[in-house]
Order: structure tokens, then sequence, then C-alpha cells
């Protein structure tokens, strides 16, 4: 299974104090060193992290392939055909969000991501749609956008798992429609796992490659990496954070230990 490391963490602390540092560039080697696959990065409609001069250097001097994540807007899909990453990976965006919540909306009636994805197509990048795990949007995402790649949105078994065996229910950040009693919380997180798991099976039996992603850290990414119908995860917060104590290059090694 292939880990794809998002660095947009990384820019979130250079745009705090408004300085070049750290700088991206610097991790890029580190990633791949570490055993890191593939460099995911989000270029989103506000740049509140990643610029477009970022996602430009990124794409000419990154090793491994870069999976830039954006929105449907026709101005972000210019820049992306412009640039040619390896993927462009489709995914919701709204401004008051503090990171992307959900999967896109497969709606075959948006003319904007119908059109987004036949631009990117023909500019010869991959396609994959960021979506929630259910039947309708597996199949819509292969029998009606025809896609290489799916990337199964992992945030609610994310949040189950937290509220379940981490402190999360004591803090600040605690989920208010998941503070349940604990046999409630483990059934759901069951539950969930199961369904990410027909899931990725159905996409595999449609001939689309799989990545998963959102919420994924130390603690819950085990379970998930035993779908063997999961190629590809794309992990990002848990890891830049790891790295604040044990250094970038460690906390990649120690992320992809989990995996294999």
């Amino acid at each position: 299974m292939k880990l794809g490391v998002n660095i947009d963490h990384i820019a979130v602390l250079r745009e705090a104090r408004g300085v070049n540092n750290p700088n991206l560039i610097y991790a890029l080697s580190i990633c791949e060193k570490a055993g890191a696959e593939q460099i995911t990065i989000h270029l989103r409609e506000d740049r509140r992290h990643i610029q477009d001069k970022d996602v430009q250097d990124i794409i000419n001097h990154s090793v491994l392939p870069v999976n830039l994540e954006c929105a449907i807007d026709p101005k972000i899909i210019d820049i992306v055909c412009s640039l040619k990453p390896h993927r462009a990976t489709l995914v919701p965006e709204k401004r008051e969000e503090v990171t992307t919540e959900g999967g896109l909306l497969l709606d075959t009636t948006n003319k904007k991501l119908v059109e987004a994805v036949e631009k990117l197509k023909q500019n010869e990048i991959e396609v994959s749609l960021f979506i929630e795990p259910t039947q309708k949007d597996v199949d819509t995402a292969k029998c009606f956008f025809n896609v290489d790649w799916i990337e199964l949105h992992t945030g609610k078994y994310s949040n189950l798992y937290s509220m379940l065996y981490s402190n999360l229910a004591h803090s600040n950040h605690s989920i208010k429609e998941l503070e349940l009693d604990r046999k409630s919380l483990k059934q759901m997180l069951d539950k969930e796992l199961k369904n990410l798991i027909s899931m990725s099976d159905l996409a595999k039996e449609l001939k689309l490659k799989v990545a998963a992603g959102h919420g994924l850290n130390y603690q819950n990414v085990k379970d998930i990496a035993k779908i063997e119908t999961i190629e590809e995860l794309n992990i990002g917060q848990s890891i830049i954070a790891r790295s604040i104590f044990t250094g970038l290059e460690k906390a990649i090694i120690d992320m992809r230990e989990l995996i294999d």
C-alpha cells in the first residue's frame, strides 16, 4: 500500500508568520528518503496555505509524483492543467471549514464538475474524486464520470475512533453528535469499517483505483491498511504534527511501518 504525504500543514506554519520558513521544497527529499511514494498538496481557492508558486515549484522539483487536490472552480482547473501534476483529486471546498469535510457531491447535472473532469482528462492528468464511501457515489464515479481513481473519505471512521479510543471527548474539540456510550461508538465504528471495506471492494470490481484519507493517524491507520483493495493512503496532519517532536523523516518512517 502506497503512502502519500500531504505537506499542506508545513505551509500552514509558514503562512502563520508570513515568511518563507519552513520551505516546502526541503520536505520533498525527506519524504522520498523516508519511504513516501507520493506528495499530496491542496491548492485552495482562498490560498490559505499552498500558493500557486508552491505548486509549480513542487511539481518541478519533486522526484515523487504529485497529487494536487483542488476544487472544481474553472480558474483552479486552468491552473492545474497548466502545471500538469501526476494526478488531480477533486474535492469540495467551503470557505468557513478548517479542512475538507465530507466527500464531493457527485451531481451528474453539475456542469462545472463534468467540465472539470473532461478538461483534466484532455490534459492527460489522472483524475480522482474524493467521495463518501457509498455505493451510489462509487457507481457514479465509474459509470458516469469514468475517472481513474476514487479517494474514500475516512472522516467518519476517524472521528468515531478518536471519540472511542482517544481523549478527544474530554477536550474542547469533542464531537457533540458522537458523545455516546462506548458500546454504541464501538458498533458504529465496526459498521463504518465494514462499509469502507465493502465500498473499496466494489470500486475494485469496477476497475477503479482506490485511495483513502482524512483523519488517519498513528492510532487508527492499521485497520484501514489491512483493506487489500485500497492501494494508497494520503495522510498529512498527523505526520506533520508528529514531526514537530521526532523530525519529518522519523514521522514518515513510523507511519510507513504501521501501514506495512
